[in-house]
């Protein structure tokens, strides 16, 4: 190949990107790939996967790079069965320019301009050198949060008529595919835009743990204020000083947007003193954000139903002082049978839990009926109906030896067997204690 272009062309890539490089500061990337060329059909030759090349450039603004391009290709001679042409080797020089819509994209797309040199050996020992020039268009995918992307590119190379013995100009068509890797360069300049970088921090939102940091503020990779930066997060929070409006927020305690603790569960005492951080919703709690027990019997204001229960004496679950009969209230079985209704397991369990609170106690299970049905096997299912529910107090926990279970058919109601809703209540089970 004639050394002369080449050298020319080389001068011109250098004067190119060292102009290029008295504009604004930013990264160094190189950009290897593998290359497809599908070529001019005066060329007579195989299109194939046949060389690769390699670009180095610099990101100049948030919508130009500039890059010197060096390609090399060794593509056989296309044969038929009635004659076969030589292969030819192709030496591809060029500068380019990159034009971004926005290049700080995960999936940055670019318009592609180029003026340069192509060097043809052929085969049989010819040469030829022409001035080209390219236009395409590509892509640049970000791999994460890395300084690698995998890049892609289509572009038409357009060499011009250099032959003194008439040759045609030729276009050929270039695909690429590849990775670039940034390397160097100074900090990049926060980008000035909206929807891909919303407070302008040069930390695109996709990856921005610190979505809100104040214009000028320096930040970290994942574009949250520099803990200790005279601008930054003195307290460590994540949450830039010039919007912090809890600035001395303990270390590790969670923040909302402006840097306060949060309250987890809404009841207005903030994380970094709740000592109960899961109160029910709407509970009313004290200082510590534990919900209140006004009376002190451990059970609290919103479920108690005796709120006002003498301290010292025994309470079952609901919070009621505990004498000869712990009701169940909602415990009922359905007519003529001991299947419980649906919904009493966890009064069930409360249950347990107060029995276990209060391990002393000998309890005898008591069944009862409606009026339905005879007399004598009324005593029958109740004695039944009070075993169901024993055997559900031993699972939740309550030592066996503890418990008995007897019948007492329909003789003790506690409301009208004329009616379905006293029948229902009659058919119960409570809890008698039988010592103290």
């Amino acid at each position: 190949m004639n050394s002369l272009p080449i050298r020319s062309t080389i001068i011109v890539l250098a004067l190119f990107i060292v102009t290029a490089a008295q504009g604004q500061t930013n990264d160094w990337y190189m950009a290897p790939a593998i290359v497809y060329t599908d070529d001019d059909g005066d060329r007579n030759i195989d299109d194939s996967v046949a060389g690769g090349q390699i670009a180095v450039g610099r990101e100049m603004t948030e919508h130009l790079s500039v890059e010197g391009l060096f390609g090399y290709s060794d593509i056989n001679g296309y044969s038929s069965a009635s004659e076969s042409f030589p292969g030819q080797k192709h030496l591809d020089i060029s500068a380019n320019l990159l034009v971004f819509t926005n290049r700080d994209q995960s999936f940055a797309p670019y318009f592609l301009l180029g003026i340069g040199y192509l060097g043809t050996d052929f085969e049989n020992g010819d040469e030829e050198n022409r001035p080209s020039g390219s236009l395409g268009l590509g892509f640049k995918w970000r791999m994460g949060q890395s300084n690698m992307s995998i890049r892609g590119e289509y572009r038409a190379r357009y060499a011009w008529d250099n032959c003194s013995g008439g040759c045609d100009s030729l276009t050929d068509s270039i695909t690429s595919l590849g990775v670039q890797i940034g390397f160097g360069g100074g900090k990049r300049e926060p980008a000035r835009r909206s929807g891909f970088d919303s407070d302008s921090d040069g930390v695109i939102d996709h990856w921005d743990r610190c979505p809100a940091t104040p214009r000028g503020t320096s930040v970290d990779d994942n574009g949250c204020p520099l803990v200790g930066d005279r601008d930054g997060d003195s307290d460590g929070d994540r949450v830039g000083d010039k919007i912090d409006q809890c600035p001395n927020t303990p270390s590790g305690i969670p923040v909302d947007q402006v840097g306060c603790s949060l309250d987890s569960d809404g009841d207005g005492v903030t994380s970094d003193k709740d000592r109960c951080p899961a109160s029910s919703p709407g509970a009313v709690v004290d200082v510590y954000g534990c919900e209140r027990d006004d009376d002190s019997d451990g059970v609290q204001n919103h479920l108690d139903k005796c709120p006002n229960t003498k301290a010292g004496v025994r309470i079952d679950f609901n919070g009621c002082e505990i004498k000869d009969i712990i009701r169940l209230p909602g415990v009922n079985f359905q007519t003529g049978i001991d299947q419980l209704l649906l919904g009493t397991e966890s009064i069930l369990r409360n249950a347990a839990a107060t029995l276990k609170k209060h391990a002393d106690l000998q309890i005898e299970v008591a069944g009862h009926t409606d009026s339905v049905g005879q007399g004598d096997a009324n005593y029958g299912l109740s004695e039944r109906r009070a075993k169901t529910v024993r055997d559900y107090l031993i699972r939740y926990g309550v030592a066996a030896d503890r418990l008995t279970a007897r019948g007492y058919g329909e003789s003790q109601p506690i409301s009208d067997n004329d009616t379905s809703q006293g029948r229902a209540a009659n058919r119960r089970v409570e809890l008698r204690i039988v010592n103290r």
